[in-house]
């Protein structure tokens, strides 16, 4: 009902509805957006944040010295897993598990090795890639229960957006296909229209997945009802244990596989699967002796079961391989729910598709930016015929930039604290994290102090710097430098450093195009508002305050 109370169509109900839901947790699904995006390529961001694996080269002894190194280093373990290196990682990451142990992951013992010698490996702390996937669904700081609350309500209201938006633009495909520059408000709906439509299949997808990812903690209460408070039954049952290998029986057991039945595993599995290659070993070691072999692909490629990778399983002796049941059917309504995760988690990429993947997040990442750009630009016209700026108005201005901007600074300072704190700091990674917060928090500090114009120039020009030295910073503190990632074929380091400066290349030329949009820096507020460049770019809107600083 509108003010009049004259009803509404179902476009302009549609279009309060997108306003505001964009608006309400825009800030918050940015984060979510962006660093979920980044978290696509989170393994190459552990393997950049850690320069002592980058001299590490795998060759063709590189499974039989790693074996070497587990049989020195934990001798009587039950159990070793070793996942070789690969384009994404150039390190052997080992985990054993010592007799009695935990269960878990807290029981296992970890070591990092170089592919090349077998050697241990000390790598520097660092949550490397993990903070930036954890933190775009459970945050930082808080009871993780309550973060995924949070992150499933502002998912809702992107699905909310999403749809409602779809309904609201009648000729949301025809405008895609226009773009009127320098136009003020006109400019930056059609860029929001544009990216929209662009990656509309990936920001359903990935934001209805998203839901399905959290559903579990959203309605925990079919499951609870079905198996009576007992959720781990449900999923027991859900997983459905395969059956157990029948191993033969040795007349003298060995510690670990010898040459020969490593390398019979290797042409067995090269053989089954020809167009992908093993990824990890575990070798099961009960009394200290090793008795089976498991190899699993690199990488599973159905998204029907999850994107779960192939498996064989080997006598530890002779290399032989031995009979392992398949691994039951999911149901159709598993499968369907494996498609959608699958698809949001992109472990079944390649690198094109991880890149086209990434490439999309990012698009998704712009349309949630420039909505949150354009409500601004919208209120123009309404505070020109005040002759100031709103308070609330004036919030939004400065949470636009911390948000936006000010996040792009926070992952920057993210990385270069990687690499300015000593590695043998204690609690290094927490420090890492705290570097990233306070980047953020400062920003959003500036942009209060500072015109809203100066701020977002600035924290840009900052935010580019940062990023586009990276490569120099990661060549001077012991990193592999861009000439030799390239000749080496490092491309997880390669690409690390390509994608940064391309990054703070990008923000630099918005921070440059800014700077030239002719705003002065002492027009009143009057002056600001009615200026046309102001209309001309909304990220250039000079608006102050009686504490803006100029």
């Amino acid at each position: 009902m509108r003010p009049d109370a004259k009803p509404e169509g179902l476009r302009q109900a549609m279009s309060w509805l997108h306003t505001w839901s964009g608006l309400v947790l825009g800030w918050l699904l940015f984060a979510v957006f962006l660093l979920g995006t980044l978290s696509f390529a989170r393994t190459e961001i552990t393997a950049w944040m850690q320069p002592e694996v980058h001299g590490s080269r795998a060759g063709p002894d590189t499974l039989r010295l790693t074996m070497d190194t587990l049989e020195r280093i934990a001798p009587a373990a039950t159990v070793w897993s070793i996942s070789l290196p690969g384009p994404r990682d150039p390190a052997v990451r080992v985990s054993w598990r010592e007799p009695g142990a935990a269960a878990g992951r807290a029981g296992l013992k970890r070591a990092v090795l170089d592919a090349g010698t077998g050697e241990v490996l000390e790598p520097r702390a660092t949550r490397g890639g993990d903070f930036l996937y954890r933190f775009h669904f459970e945050l930082y700081g808080m009871p993780q229960i309550w973060a995924r609350w949070i992150v499933g309500a502002a998912t809702l209201f992107m699905l909310v957006a999403i749809v409602s938006g779809v309904i609201t633009h009648k000729k949301i495909f025809t405008d895609f296909f226009t773009f009127r520059p320098r136009k003020g408000q006109r400019s930056w709906l059609d860029g929001h229209n544009a990216t929209a439509v662009l990656a509309l299949p990936f920001n359903f997808v990935i934001t209805f997945s998203g839901l399905l990812l959290l559903m579990y903690q959203l309605m925990p209460w079919p499951i609870e009802a079905a198996y009576q408070g007992d959720t781990r039954a449900y999923f027991a049952e859900r997983r459905a244990p395969a059956a157990p290998v029948q191993v033969p029986e040795h007349d003298a057991p060995v510690l670990a596989p010898p040459r020969a039945a490593l390398q019979s595993i290797l042409d067995e599995t090269a053989a089954a699967w020809p167009d992908s290659s093993v990824g990890s070993l575990t070798v099961n070691r009960p009394g200290g002796h090793a008795v089976t072999v498991e190899a699993r692909e690199g990488q599973g490629a159905s998204l029907v079961d999850r994107g779960i990778a192939r498996r064989a399983v080997f006598d530890a002796a002779s290399g032989a391989r031995l009979d392992a049941p398949a691994a039951a059917a999911p149901t159709a309504a598993v499968a369907v729910y494996n498609v959608f995760t699958s698809a949001h988690l992109g472990r079944f990429a390649g690198p094109a598709l991880r890149w086209l993947l990434f490439l999309s997040g990012m698009v998704g990442s712009f349309m949630v930016a420039s909505g949150m750009v354009l409500w601004v630009v919208k209120r123009l016209p309404e505070r020109r015929k005040l002759g100031r700026t709103p308070k609330g108005h004036r919030l939004v201005e400065a949470t636009n930039v911390a948000a936006l901007a000010g996040l792009f600074l926070a992952i920057a300072v993210y990385f270069w604290m990687n690499r300015l704190l000593p590695a043998s700091l204690a609690g290094r990674a927490d420090w890492e994290i705290r570097g990233f917060f306070a980047a953020w928090a400062l920003s959003l500090a500036y942009a209060c102090l500072r015109t809203h114009r100066r701020a977002w120039i600035d924290t840009l020009a900052l935010s580019a710097g940062l990023l586009m030295l990276l490569p120099a910073l990661n060549a001077a503190t012991g990193g592999a430098a861009l000439p030799a990632s390239i000749a080496h074929g490092l491309w997880s380091v390669a690409a690390f450093d390509l994608s940064a400066f391309a990054m703070g290349a990008l923000l630099a030329f918005m921070a440059f195009k800014l700077s030239r949009s002719g705003l002065s820096p002492a027009s009143g507020p009057q002056r600001k508002l009615a200026s046309s460049a102001a209309v001309n770019d909304a990220l250039a809107v000079g608006s102050t305050n009686a504490g803006a600083r100029p």
